[in-house]
Order: structure tokens, then sequence, then C-alpha cells
């Protein structure tokens, strides 16, 4: 079979196409033909060497961690029931045209939803969803999402406004601010302007006080109750004093190079609740239910994942080239 193979640390060009033995399913595995490959940030970031501290993984390797696709064959013990079945999946080497996981972790695309859209949820839509979980985003909210141009942050708009919040984006750029703007977002801030921390504060104010909560600028209405920060770095710093007072801030993205360095005392003087990557690490039943959840509202089409831009698998050097120089909007699959 064909594989996008990592040769070396380094930029996108270290992506190689290689052929490799087909997988065969042990005890417990399915093996799905896979038609679509899922692409995150990191996994750019895990292949530069950037991550090495995080990810411990050395070149040869597969990247990717998500797929859609059908199950073709069961290992001993497996219900042949599975056999034909489209799902999604969390895998370990994704960018490959097959793969076997445990039986435990597919999940079933429900009829009607394509597998490419169904890609596009594999990991975004789980962390989405679970995010605003985490965060008890509730009606009446306002909810301040940085990075809500990319695979996340178009999920997050859509996910938060159907729980009643009011959704403040903030994104680069008109193109982008367009695109969140379609999506649902009650107001758009365009954090490519140098004051866009004013014109947030601003906007926050417009739409009236957060929900009991006393605003961290001390002048009413002024901070959202929760802050997603799907950037990191000097960004989601910034974006921090726009936390009201109570309540509560994710730093969970570092497509900037690192999290955004939030003062913890200061957190804890002001009330604000701090959640980080590791308060979006789902166990398996949890990812099992979120998963149903965000495919079954994209097939009822009440969840609209974007996807920016498709490349065959051959071409996963330009996927992750294309990743990193951040024009697109939405996500980036791999196709079969």
């Amino acid at each position: 079979m064909r594989a996008a193979q990592v040769k070396a640390f380094g930029g996108p060009e270290v992506l190689a196409t290689v052929e490799l033995a087909d997988p065969v399913p042990g005890p417990g595995e399915v093996l799905i033909d896979v038609a679509h490959a899922d692409t995150i940030y990191v996994e750019t970031q895990v292949r530069s060497g950037r991550f090495r501290a995080h990810f411990p993984v050395e070149p040869p390797y597969v990247p990717g961690g998500g797929v859609s696709g059908t199950v073709t064959a069961v290992g001993p013990g497996v219900d042949a029931g599975w056999v034909g079945r489209r799902v999604t999946s969390f895998v370990t080497g994704s960018y490959a045209e097959r793969v076997t996981a445990p039986v435990t972790a597919p999940s079933t695309v429900p009829d009607g939803l394509d597998l490419r859209t169904a890609a596009a949820l594999v990991h975004d839509g789980v962390t989405a969803a679970g995010l605003l979980e985490r965060t008890a985003v509730a009606p009446g909210d306002r909810v301040l999402i940085l990075g809500a141009s990319g695979g996340m942050g178009t999920l997050l708009i859509q996910l938060a406004r159907a729980r009643g919040a009011r959704v403040v984006a903030a994104a680069r750029g008109a193109r982008k601010s367009a695109l969140v703007r379609e999506l649902g977002a009650d107001a758009v801030v365009d954090a490519s302007e140098r004051d866009w921390v004013e014109r947030a504060r601003d906007t926050l104010r417009e739409l009236g006080a957060p929900g009991g909560s006393i605003p961290a600028t001390g002048v009413a209405g002024a901070a959202a109750d929760v802050v997603l920060d799907g950037v990191g770095g000097e960004l989601g710093l910034a974006a921090f004093p726009l936390t009201a007072e109570g309540g509560r801030f994710s730093a969970h993205g570092a497509p900037s190079g690192g999290f955004a360095a939030v003062d913890v005392a200061e957190a804890e003087r002001r009330g604000v609740t701090l959640f980080g990557i590791e308060d979006v690490q789902f166990d398996e039943a949890e990812v099992r239910r979120l998963t149903a959840h965000v495919l079954a509202e994209a097939a009822a089409g009440r969840l609209r994942p974007v996807i920016g831009a498709q490349f065959p698998l051959t071409e996963a050097a330009a996927a992750h080239a294309a990743i990193e120089g951040r024009e697109l909007v939405g996500k980036v699959v791999l196709g079969m």
C-alpha cells in the first residue's frame, strides 16, 4: 500500500510517498480502507522536530492520527458485522491507504454523511465539543474565540451558538472574517489589526454584560465569560485580560509555537479558571460519545466543517506546506 512517511525531521519536503506492506488486523482489531485522512497543525510541528519532548517519535514514521473509511476485514474475536461499515477512527499513522485499529476505536458514520466531511470531524469535532463541555459554556455566555477561522475554530463558533452563547470571533483579514460571520459569529474582530484587543473589548461591551460576572477591565460588560485560545503565544496572552473575573480561559492551542503563558497567580486573584491542552484529552468512552454527537449534528445539517483544501496522499508535503502557510481557512484533508 502507499503511505506518506516522514524520512527525517525538517520542512514539508521530508514527507515522501513510500510503499509499505498492507497491515493485517490482529486479535480485537479491524482493518480500514482509508477514504480520507484528517490533518491537524500539531502534525507539522512534530514533523519539524520542535515537539520532540512531547511526541517521542523518530523518523522514519507515518504521521497522522485520524481517518474515515470502510472496514474491510476483522481480526480474531471481532464480529464480522463490522465488515462494510463506514467509520471514523483515531489510529496511529493515518497517512496511508489502509490502517488497523482496535475494534473499540471506530465510530459508525451516519447514513447521508459523506466520508470527507466525517474525516474533518475526527479530531476537531471531538475536541471542540469536549472543550465546550469542559468550560461549561451556557446560554447567554459571551465566548471569545481566537483562531476562529481554523478547522476547530469554525466548529467552536457553531457549537457555542447551538448552546445559546454569544460569540465574538477573532480572525485575520477580510476573507477569514467574512467566513466566521457567515458561520454565525455575533461579532468579528480582525486580530491582524494593532488595536484588536480594544476593538474586542468594545464589541464585548456592545453585546451586553456577561451572565453575573464582573468584568476584568472594571468597565461594565467589557469582558467575556469564556475565552477559547486556539492560537497561543502573544495573541493568546493579549486576550487573557478580556476574560471576566470568575470566567474561564482555555489555552489549548499553540500554532504560534507555544501556549499562552498566562500568569497563574493573576488568574487565581481574579477567580479565572484556567484550562490547558491536558483538559481536552478524553478517554475512550468520552471520544465515542463526543464523536457520535458531532457526526449526528453534521448529518442533520446543524454542523458544517469547513474544508479549505484537499490534497492526494501523494502530495502530503504540499498539504503540510499549505497548513503552515496559514492562508487557508478551515481544515486540510488528505484523499486516497
